[in-house]
């Protein structure tokens, strides 16, 4: 049973109104034209409906006071989550020297007439590596490794794979260094063409050796056709790139395989000549992400009391790229202090701060009294005229990073050799800060959850706070599994969009993330219970619709406009009723896309819809149907609406 709550003035507009109304008998006796239609009357009903109003808000804890028993159970405002990706820098030639990309290297998208730059970091250095060809090896599947390094210094051509090819003949490429995370162009030069493999997509995969294990390399050009005629072929290879002793030769190993080619294509029908083969790097990627990075801000000197608090001149202050965030000054240097979410369990020697993200203030360990009157102290205190840092942190996110493929493309620190910069994949994970209405949805959630996960709710809350980049979060309870002990967290992660669309790899979590949501869960769970964390199943939906516009509408901005609309319906982040992501589990109807569809402006009449399930990693439709049911752990995903537009 709740507790009553109390009303301080129980009066309502009725009540105000009587009351008016007597003291204008007691006050003024000669006014006896008390009906609703007397404009005294009136004015009498306004204050009073002014009154209530104020009356209503007396009655409620005002928000300064709700919010400050939030901060005393320790809430904080989540701050907001900068969006990563990878950021690929392209020399202008090759160069005999290596080129060094430090941390913090910023690029950004082109600036616009009416929109700034979105400006990336660089979160780790890369070194682009000079390379060239030092080894050239044939390993037939299952035969014995041959070297052929020193037919190419003469010139004369040799079969990169058997005769005839096999799947898992290779042809390997020993490079004179290793070139962890770098692009690099493999000049081929062919004798054989037209071997009856299908150019655009032959049964041939590149990968590098790491040192335990080949690793499959990017392919961004390949001018060869999978080697079917003399260009040039640029990898992406890995950064666990190592160089290690193959066939008795030591070099950075790249090989390309024969692999069972995909139904409908041919194999390798003869070997392809190798006559001529050089290397060289071109390029190289590394992690960027959309925030500026701040190096060495000086906070202040220290007062060498307890609880003293420095404030950051950017905000939000968010985790640096490596190492300590915080360094106090000392005889012998700077000493590093470790971040903490409370000083419940800091000792009088601990150096512990604590970080208010959102607002920049760094506040270090308390003096509290006990009940026998001694001062207890709850974290080190830097020392009277120390000097207190901030050594590094990151400042920036939102959702406004999560940008699509290549659209960044502007560099904004010069770097020698460096022409150009691009985003190979679309930026994701930038999440906005958390505002004051989530904040008190979730202080009584966070009272109730006290860092343990029982119900479904809390394993949500949980999550959340482990990995603010994912954007929604579902648990499906104990009693909806197949196994009673297991808990199934379905995560979608941030993602960028463009007119609603979103690229289908982009709703695959990344790892970090499900590593730091499973060391979170695993320390709340309750002992016993199994935790799976997934992405959600996906299921694909195609409309194929026709509608009519009006007469001298323009058909193209309609079928534009009407397609926008299908994707932004059907969006697992944005979409649905009430545009905040489609519901899990909640079935597809063919009404509501008529719906979607007669909004559009222009639209006279949606003459026909048809609906078809898809799956999106196979691109399979099923047959047409009304109605389009969903697992309780499925999501929509749009894939290839199709909308013709007729003219009345």
């Amino acid at each position: 049973m709740a507790l009553p709550v109390p009303n301080l003035d129980d009066r309502r507009f009725q009540d105000l109104v009587d009351d008016a109304k007597r003291m204008v008998m007691r006050r003024a006796p000669e006014w006896t034209d008390h009906n609703v239609s007397d404009p005294g009357v009136t004015l009498i009903e306004t204050f009073a409906f002014m009154v209530d109003q104020l009356l209503f808000r007396v009655n409620r804890v005002p928000d300064r006071l709700y919010l400050k028993f939030l901060e005393m159970i320790g809430l904080r405002l989540l701050p907001p989550v900068p969006a990563r990706a990878p950021l690929t820098f392209w020399l202008s030639a090759p160069t005999a020297n290596p080129v060094v990309i430090g941390s913090g290297t910023r690029a950004g998208t082109p600036r616009a007439e009416n929109e700034e730059s979105i400006q990336f970091a660089t979160v780790a250095e890369a070194v682009i590596v000079p390379c060239s060809v030092a080894h050239v090896l044939t390993h037939p599947a299952g035969g014995e490794t041959t070297g052929h390094t020193d037919s190419l210094k003469r010139g004369t051509g040799f079969g990169a794979f058997g005769d005839p090819p096999e799947i898992g003949d290779a042809l390997l490429v020993g490079l004179s260094e290793a070139v962890p995370g770098c692009a690099v162009q493999l000049d081929v030069g062919c004798r054989v063409e037209g071997i009856g493999v299908d150019p655009e997509n032959p049964p041939l995969v590149w990968e590098s050796w790491d040192g335990t294990e080949w690793t499959a390399c990017e392919l961004s050009r390949d001018e060869t056709g999978g080697l079917n005629r003399p260009g040039a072929i640029v990898l992406h290879v890995p950064p666990g790139h190592e160089a290690a002793i193959l066939g008795g030769e030591r070099a950075g190993w790249l090989r390309a395989r024969l692999v069972e080619p995909v139904p409908g294509s041919a194999r390798y029908s003869a070997s392809p000549i190798i006559e001529g083969l050089g290397a060289c790097t071109v390029g190289a990627t590394t992690s960027g992400v959309h925030a500026e990075v701040v190096e060495a801000e000086l906070l202040g000197e220290s007062e060498g009391v307890a609880g003293q608090q420095f404030t950051a001149r950017s905000r939000p202050v968010l985790e640096p790229l490596e190492g300590a965030m915080v360094q106090v000054s000392t005889d012998d240097g700077w000493q590093d202090w470790d971040r903490v979410e409370h000083f419940a369990d800091s000792g009088p020697e601990d150096r512990h701060f604590v970080l208010d993200a959102v607002n920049g203030i760094v506040e270090f360990g308390p003096a509290v009294r006990t009940p026998g009157g001694e001062l207890q102290q709850h974290g080190a205190v830097p020392e009277q005229y120390a000097m207190v840092r901030l050594r590094q942190y990151l400042t920036g996110g939102g959702t406004r990073g999560n940008v699509g493929k290549g659209a960044i493309s502007t560099l904004h620190t010069s770097i020698p050799f460096v022409t150009r910069v691009e985003n190979r994949r679309a930026a994701q994970g930038g999440v906005e800060g958390e505002t004051l209405e989530q904040a008190r949805l979730r202080g009584p959630i966070m009272l109730r959850t006290r860092n343990r996960a029982v119900t479904a709710e809390d394993y949500e809350v949980l999550t959340r706070d482990a990995a603010p980049e994912i954007a929604r979060v579902r648990c499906v309870p104990v009693g909806e599994q197949e196994t009673t002990n297991t808990v199934k967290v379905l995560v979608v992660p941030a993602a960028a969009q463009r007119d609603g669309r979103i690229t289908f790899e982009q709703l695959l979590p990344q790892e970090s993330s499900l590593r730091a949501i499973s060391s979170r869960l695993d320390t709340a769970r309750v002992i016993g219970t199994r935790i799976r964390i997934e992405p959600p199943l996906y299921r694909g939906v195609t409309v194929v619709a026709t509608v009519a516009a009006r007469h001298g509408i323009d058909v193209d901005r309609v079928h534009d406009e009407a397609l926008t609309a299908l994707y932004g319906f059907f969006n697992p982040l944005s979409g649905g009723p009430d545009g905040r992501g489609w519901p899990f589990g909640r079935a597809v109807h063919e009404g509501e896309v008529y719906g979607v569809l007669q909004r559009i402006r222009g639209v006279e009449m949606v003459e026909q819809v048809r609906l078809f399930g898809a799956n999106p990693l196979t691109g399979e439709r099923g047959g047409a149907t009304s109605r389009l049911e969903l697992e309780a752990t499925s999501l929509v995903f749009s894939y290839e609406h199709q909308v013709r537009v007729e003219q009345n």
